[in-house]
């Protein structure tokens, strides 16, 4: 089974990346609710901080665990998509 989309924490990126068509998805352009948006948006921001702070284990650890409940919570919200989650501290696929 093909991933549609990957939540991503890239320094660069918007958290949400086409894993199919390649590069980062506009957050506005998913119909994700505000809330989920902001939190995407939110979480991006602090793992980009965790890039230049240089990955500390436990940090990216938190980060891991909430991005995969953001996976989750897209899941429910875009029902016809396939949803995974990218660890860039990590540097591997954990979903």
């Amino acid at each position: 089974m093909t991933t549609d989309l990957l939540i991503d924490g890239m320094l660069s990126g918007t958290g949400v990346r086409d894993a199919v068509g390649g590069g980062y998805v506009e957050l506005g352009v998913l119909g994700l609710s505000a809330q989920l948006a902001a939190d995407i948006a939110a979480w991006q921001k602090i793992y980009e901080e965790s890039h230049f702070a240089g990955f500390p284990a436990s940090e990216v650890a938190a980060l891991d665990e909430e991005g995969l409940i953001l996976a989750s919570r897209v899941r429910k919200e875009l029902i016809d998509k396939r949803i995974g989650y990218f660890s860039n501290g990590r540097m591997e696929r954990l979903s």
